[in-house]
């Protein structure tokens, strides 16, 4: 680990006069630590956040709120997450590992790189650490990679599973920075690699992330997150699905369905919700509409069984939610 200057400001204020070119944000370090470890992240300066006023769980009737600083498992056992949006409490809870839970904060964990196994490895070329040297995982193995919004420069996975629950809600991600404070929909914020995949979201120099809105949707109480993984424990996911539905006489009214394990991005499967609403909600519903799911996949060599495997943990998925009471 090479040499940095660390400060640990007292305000937003000060945290953003404090960062500068080659600066990095820290707060449970349970990413940015790894990284500078390997050098795969080398900043000059590193800006402990811990002390700012960025904290707290509150709904109203606008939505849920969440501060960048609150700590993933104190979230996931918040008693208004558990009741109103279960699937933001089980997606954090099927996260990484209690220990890791207990430290990663929700800001960090929207912001957490990608687990790609080139990108981690300083010795093979990657875009998204060294632009313009190549994507070794093209070519290589890339079983665990992203079957949607892949470009030639990279097929990278996104890795966080709440930021897949909170797109599916249309959650919003309120920044600040220098010119100021400002709000964008979390869907919005991160961006496809296309030619620039070291460009992952929409965050400007300096800027922090503040914090969180989901806005008020009284049938979220009808949600689920499943991810299929490798293994039960401390695992990232092969394919996920974060599915909410509003049912009324048997009929779905309304859905919000995103996969995680399969995109570069939280993925959005809006053929999928189009397909459900309107139609009664029934086995045979689940299974035309999960169809629609690979659409648009451009599946790699070791990874071609993906968008399948997305089609069956989206029915089972749907059939949890739907048989809920």
């Amino acid at each position: 680990m090479r040499a940095y200057d660390f400060t640990r400001p007292g305000s937003v204020d000060r945290a953003l006069r404090d960062a500068r070119d080659g600066s990095a944000y820290v707060a449970g370090g349970t990413t940015l630590v790894d990284l500078m470890k390997l050098e795969v992240l080398t900043p000059s300066r590193v800006v402990d956040i811990n002390r700012l006023p960025l904290h707290g769980v509150t709904v109203d009737r606008t939505g849920l709120h969440i501060g960048a600083l609150e700590r993933m498992s104190d979230v996931a056992r918040h008693d208004a997450v558990r009741s109103r949006y279960p699937v933001i409490s089980q997606a954090l809870e099927l996260s990484a590992s209690p220990q890791l839970r207990n430290m990663a904060s929700m800001g960090g964990n929207l912001l957490q790189r990608t687990r790609c196994s080139y990108f981690r490895d300083v010795s093979t070329p990657c875009n998204k650490r060294t632009p313009g040297s190549g994507c070794a995982a093209v070519a290589g193995h890339n079983r665990m990679h992203a079957v949607f919004g892949t470009s030639d420069a990279c097929v990278a996975t996104h890795a966080s599973d709440v930021a897949v629950a909170l797109v599916a809600l249309e959650a919003q991600v309120h920044l600040t920075g220098r010119t100021g404070p400002r709000t964008l929909p979390l869907a919005g914020f991160y961006r496809l690699p296309g030619r620039t995949p070291h460009v992952e979201n929409q965050l400007r120099a300096g800027e922090l992330v503040t914090g969180l809105t989901v806005p008020h949707l009284p049938w979220a109480t009808r949600s689920a997150y499943l991810k299929v993984r490798d293994r039960q424990s401390y695992e990232f996911a092969l394919t996920s699905a974060a599915i909410a539905l509003d049912i009324g006489r048997g009929v779905i009214r309304g859905a919000r369905v995103a996969a995680g394990g399969v995109g570069s991005t939280p993925w959005r499967l809006a053929a999928v919700e189009q397909a459900l609403i309107g139609r009664p909600a029934t086995t045979a519903t689940y299974e035309a509409a999960a169809a629609r799911a690979a659409d648009g996949a451009r599946p790699l060599r070791h990874n071609a069984f993906k968008p399948a495997l997305l089609r069956r943990t989206l029915v089972r998925a749907l059939t949890l939610v739907g048989e809920a009471r």
